[in-house]
């Protein structure tokens, strides 16, 4: 890894050692004490107990930083200069059902502004990492965005709503014009290994409406070193942590906004 800033160093001995108990946990995943926390969102005792250790590695170095994060949410709110973002497990349904595609991310940001990410699959030992003008890399390799320039030839990877969505035929009617468009799209279940995807060239664009800012923070440093575009389109200036995200390789940019936006595809 040729990132080694103090926080990169910092985030990526964190994930490690939260990652040890999180494997262990996914190994005897029928023995995991499960409790609901919602309307199709579950949260298990990994969820709990990888946070406890991500924060507890990350106040150790700077007891005074901010913390946001799922599960816990504010910590240190006077701190709004310098602040973790932190998802323990992204991707929880597929890691109760015994899926390897679920991450650990976390994102340091500084005056409103992400300066570095890492994005952790422990199962598929690929860490996602970036930090703002040095560049993106999977483990220690650089990594870019694809060069795919028809959306029609594109692979796209999407969320679709959760259980609790207000706006589930709109996002059932924007999945429809796209795909009448693009024949092949996905849907992986972790919106933070989704960003890393596109940003590593493994898909060529992806977008979800209603996710938390936790979700992808650090996805959006990782793909922008990567040379690919991220928007958020009709935010909420009410709720300034849920987003709507379109991240691609930045030749489809364009034409996928088109095709979300547009209202019906005869």
């Amino acid at each position: 890894m040729r990132l080694n800033s103090p926080q990169i160093n910092l985030i990526t001995r964190a994930c490690m050692k939260a990652s040890r108990s999180l494997i262990r946990d996914f190994g005897e995943i029928e023995n995991l004490q499960v409790s609901t926390k919602g309307p199709g969102d579950f949260v298990s005792s990994a969820d709990k107990r990888t946070e406890k250790i991500l924060i507890d590695e990350l106040q150790k170095a700077h007891p005074d930083y901010g913390i946001l994060t799922e599960e816990t949410g504010i910590i240190n709110k006077s701190n709004t200069k310098n602040r973790w973002i932190i998802d323990p497990i992204d991707g929880t349904m597929n890691f109760l059902n015994g899926i390897p595609q679920f991450a650990i991310s976390i994102a340091y940001e500084e005056s409103g502004e992400i300066k570095c990410g890492v994005i952790f699959n422990p199962i598929m030992n690929e860490m996602f990492c970036a930090e703002k003008g040095n560049g993106s890399y999977l483990n220690n390799s650089r990594i870019r965005v694809s060069n795919k320039k028809k959306i029609n030839d594109a692979l796209l990877v999407t969320g679709g709503p959760k259980g609790a969505s207000q706006i589930k035929d709109k996002i059932f009617s924007e999945y429809i014009n796209v795909s009448k468009i693009v024949p092949n799209i996905r849907k992986f279940g972790s919106a933070a290994l989704d960003v890393a995807y596109v940003a590593c060239g493994r898909f060529d664009g992806y977008w979800q409406r209603e996710l938390n800012y936790w979700d992808i923070a650090a996805g959006i440093i990782i793909l922008k070193e990567a040379g690919g575009f991220v928007d958020f389109f009709e935010q909420d200036a009410d709720s300034p942590l849920k987003k709507n995200i379109l991240a691609t390789n930045s030749n489809i940019h364009e034409e996928l906004k088109e095709l979300i936006n547009k209202k019906d595809i005869e």
